[in-house]
């Protein structure tokens, strides 16, 4: 299927959702075709629909202090941060012309990371169920899955852990989860991972898992259509 490819490159959280929500709302009244938005947020923390303010760890004032926010945010599950170096994926799909359930969605972007890490850097990385979403190599997860969907059309996505700066991950208890821990690639490689390779390997495999046909726009190509 074809599909668009919208790279943002670094940005503020807020802006970004009003992006997601604009394009959502243009492929809902079919003036845009599904889009893949990938981007790396500025630090801040971001509460899902089962979110619990408890587990924000850090008080108002070290967040404060060290220029984090904390967003609320429709997608699936509980507490979760997004920062530079981490890959943020946001598909925007139209799930019934694509013929997906919201399951084969879901279970497709787990796949995605599963085949990527293991043929590209050697590693075993497998899919859990219930609290446990997400993409795990032993009791750490690399890759947070959340999303949100409203009448057959995708939001929100996947946050992948490249050379992510893994000490913001003790503000929060990720996820909700006491009993497991967070992980980055550069962690598992012991080496230096550029964030643009990383992102073309992200493309590559989106491509196969789905059966997608990139063709890059711009935000202001976006904006045309609003």
């Amino acid at each position: 299927m074809k599909m668009n490819l919208l790279d943002l490159g670094l940005t503020e959280y807020g802006k970004c959702l009003e992006t997601q929500n604009k394009i959502r709302e243009l492929r809902e009244k079919e003036l845009l075709i599904d889009t893949l938005i990938l981007t790396e947020h500025q630090p801040v923390i971001t509460l899902g629909c089962r979110g619990n303010d408890e587990n924000v760890l850090a008080g108002k004032d070290i967040l404060d202090s060290m220029g984090i926010n904390v967003h609320p945010s429709n997608r699936g599950g509980d507490v979760t941060y997004h920062g530079p170096g981490q890959i943020v994926g946001y598909p925007i799909i139209n799930l019934k012309k694509a013929n997906l359930s919201a399951k084969d969605y879901l279970d497709n972007l787990l796949e995605l990371f599963i085949q990527l890490l293991k043929n590209e850097y050697g590693i075993n990385a497998h899919k859990e169920h219930k609290e446990y979403t997400g993409v795990w190599i032993g009791k750490e997860k690399i890759t947070a899955i959340g999303i949100h969907v409203k009448h057959m059309i995708t939001m929100h996505g996947f946050a992948y852990n490249v050379s992510t700066n893994m000490d913001h991950f003790k503000l929060i208890n990720p996820c909700g989860l006491s009993d497991r821990t967070p992980v980055s690639l550069e962690m598992l490689t012991g080496r230096k991972i550029s964030i643009e390779d990383a992102k073309k390997q992200v493309v590559a495999y989106f491509e196969k898992i789905y059966g997608a046909e990139f063709e890059e726009i711009t935000l202001s190509e976006v904006e045309k259509h609003v």
